[in-house]
């Protein structure tokens, strides 16, 4: 049965896409921030942050400020990290950089994915099987024993989208949000940390979209408690 949402898309669609051109020309394009894409000796935890543009840290100054950079200080000295992340990515994106990923093995991987794919109206049939696949690759290339699955932001908050647009894609983000749930809830090898941030404006970078400094800072702490809790289940 098809929610709401879904029901008003078709109707919506002439208006919806009127507002979607607004926002591209609107937004301000902030880069990805400069900075190292991986550190650590090779020894420790062997993590790997694989996604889009917040994973890339979109919305700091330097990578230090990013996701990337305030994990890993979270994690401490025992950690060797590499950030494989673009402005822009699906999950289909990412999967088809696996085989350039460095050879690893990595212990861990984080995913953060599905803003863009909810921005492209992924269904969540087609997600699920693509976050799957992703995952059975990450683990046979690289690896990878365990996973963090970043939960979606709560995108019928985000000041740069108006109304309905952010309606819609805010309920859209909630029902893959809920894939990677249920996909955490079958697998040992998986959790799923709902991003569970206070929304205040402090916590929203200048392009009314990305997370900020602050908000990377308590994303990464809460990432952190999860990955330490992970870690000891390898």
């Amino acid at each position: 049965m098809l929610a709401p949402d879904q029901i008003a898309r078709l109707p919506l669609a002439p208006l919806l896409a009127a507002e979607g051109l607004w926002v591209r020309w609107r937004a301000l394009q902030l880069p990805e921030p400069p900075g190292p894409r991986a550190g650590g000796d090779g020894a420790g935890l062997r993590v790997l942050i694989l996604g889009d543009s917040s994973a890339a840290g979109v919305g700091a100054e330097t990578q230090a400020a990013a996701l990337s950079g305030q994990l890993a200080r979270a994690l401490g000295g025992s950690v060797t990290w590499h950030l494989e992340a673009k402005t822009g990515a699906t999950t289909r994106e990412s999967l088809a950089k696996v085989d350039g990923l460095p050879e690893g093995p990595f212990d861990l991987a984080l995913l953060v994915h599905g803003v863009n794919d909810t921005t492209r109206f992924r269904s969540a049939r087609r997600f699920h099987a693509e976050q799957s696949r992703l995952i059975a690759e990450l683990r046979a290339a690289r690896g990878v024993r365990a996973f963090v699955l970043s939960g979606l932001p709560p995108m019928q908050h985000f000041p740069l989208l108006p109304q309905p647009l952010r309606w819609v894609l805010g309920c859209h983000a909630a029902r893959l949000d809920r894939v990677l749930k249920g996909l955490a809830a079958a697998r040992e090898d998986c959790v799923h940390l709902p991003l569970d941030l206070p929304y205040e404006p402090r916590y929203v970078a200048r392009d009314g979209f990305h997370p900020s400094e602050d908000a990377y800072a308590v994303w990464a702490n809460m990432l952190s408690q999860v990955i330490r809790a992970q870690a000891r289940r390898i």
